[in-house]
């Protein structure tokens, strides 16, 4: 489970930055395919916030989703699986454009 050392790194970069200020919320931009299961995620958040200024926080996902482009075509195409073929009729690959980011876009201090 990757998710928990993803959240324990999350939670020290965000305990780091608010300065001994308390922490109510934290919004993550996470891409579709980034390969993280969002429940385990949640889950590893509150064990990781436990005793730190975290503790009790809200923790809220936005979904960014998956494109790509084609290197034959040039289309732009929406993904939902990392590996993908584009529909053109020369059926060449694609380069993945959007959706595999982990961000932590913002945190609210109290």
């Amino acid at each position: 489970m990757h998710e928990l050392s993803i959240t324990r790194n999350i939670v020290a970069t965000v305990a780091e930055r608010a300065r001994g200020r308390t922490i109510t919320g934290v919004t993550l931009k996470i891409g579709e395919l980034a390969g993280i299961e969002l429940q385990a995620l949640r889950f590893c958040f509150d064990v990781c916030a436990e005793g730190t200024c975290l503790e009790g926080a809200t923790l809220n996902i936005e979904s960014i989703p998956g494109r790509g482009r084609c290197v034959a075509c040039d289309e732009q195409v929406a993904l939902s699986a990392p590996i993908a073929i584009c529909p053109c009729e020369r059926r060449a690959r694609l380069i993945i454009e959007a959706g595999e980011e982990l961000l932590i876009h913002s945190m609210e201090v109290n």
